[in-house]
């Protein structure tokens, strides 16, 4: 039986459904489940394999990402290279999926793990946060007690002031020494954020993500910051970056925005250049998610991989939390 060259790939595209334990609820949006393109690239004798969860307030769902990754299979099986697709593609889910296969292929050809070929020392454990879903002040009181005492804490907010002061505040007394940072998802305008950052002053959090909608940046200019702002929408791909600075602080890197592990890593070190603090972040993928993304946030100051601990099932092996650290050893991807 002929075996394929290695200078030709077979691209498989499949979408899997990963459930939540129970609703996730931030602003503006209530989540069940994961729906996640997975690509899988083989030359006959190696595979590398990559997923993406797409990007919700963009449209970029499963059905655009499926749709996306096969309007290149016929370049990816004529030969275009991990750099031939980051013209091929947008940023996004699908180029997400199909960059980390790549990045995983490449490895697996020159018997070298991912993070050796992007230049990057071996990865250690990072501390990461867990999110708090929006709910009833008591609600998410009692699950900031439920969840790893050593872990930081990240808490979704809705918009709401009242509500959200509350939330911050039953949050803090019942974690009186935690990290703590609250992410708004683009649920405030100027005026009501002028209202909240004293809560969050009082409270000692840490960071505000993203407290005004995506194209309202503006709005931000001439605002005293007396925490850091981080840019989560205001900052989809390399191309954003620059715009960042002097309206926040830090970006947040996620892979599913700008495209892949290719762009994340161009974006972290643009970043730095820049003066802005990195972070890292997901949108609720699997550990075949968290671990390429573990790798960008070797780069960083700020980790939130915690998409798998939503997941009623996770991929095996994967990513290990334990004693507020994210472990992630080679054999879930890219050894």
């Amino acid at each position: 039986m002929a075996t394929q060259s290695k200078h030709t790939l077979a691209l498989d595209l499949r979408v899997e459904r990963f459930p939540y334990h129970q609703p996730f609820r931030i602003s503006g949006h209530v989540f069940t489940e994961t729906a996640l393109l997975v690509a899988e690239l083989s030359d006959g004798e190696h595979r590398g394999r990559g997923e993406g969860a797409g990007v919700y307030y963009l449209g970029d769902d499963i059905d655009h990402m499926l749709a996306a990754a096969q309007g290149v299979r016929a370049a990816i099986e004529g030969g275009a290279t991990r750099q031939d697709l980051q013209a091929l593609l947008p940023p996004g889910g699908a180029r997400n999926a199909l960059d980390c296969a790549f990045w995983e292929l490449e490895a697996k050809r020159a018997g070298r793990p991912v993070w050796d070929l992007a230049g990057l020392d071996m990865p250690r454990a990072l501390r990461s946060t867990l999110t708090l879903g929006a709910d009833a002040p008591e609600a998410m009181a009692s699950a900031a007690l439920a969840i790893d005492p050593q872990a930081p804490v990240k808490v979704k907010l809705t918009g709401d002031l009242d509500a959200d002061i509350l939330r911050v505040a039953a949050i803090r007394a019942a974690r009186p020494r935690a990290w703590i940072g609250v992410d708004a998802n683009q649920g405030y305008n100027r005026q009501t954020l002028a209202g909240l950052l004293p809560a969050l002053i009082e409270h000692g959090v840490a960071q505000l993500e993203q407290p005004l909608p995506r194209g309202r940046e503006a709005d931000l200019d001439g605002m005293k910051r007396p925490l850091p702002f981080v840019a989560d929408e205001s900052a989809l791909s390399l191309a954003d970056t620059p715009s960042l600075v002097g309206r926040f602080d830090v970006v947040n890197i996620k892979l599913d925005k700008c495209g892949g592990l290719t762009e994340g890593l161009a974006i972290a070190r643009q970043a730095r250049r820049l003066g802005l603090d990195v972070m890292v972040g997901n949108m609720m993928g699997t550990s075949l998610s968290m671990a390429p993304s573990y790798l960008v946030g070797q780069l960083c100051d700020i980790v939130d991989l915690d998409g798998p601990t939503f997941l009623a099932r996770d991929r095996q092996p994967g990513v290990a939390y334990r004693e507020g650290m994210i472990h992630c050893p080679d054999s879930v991807w890219g050894g």
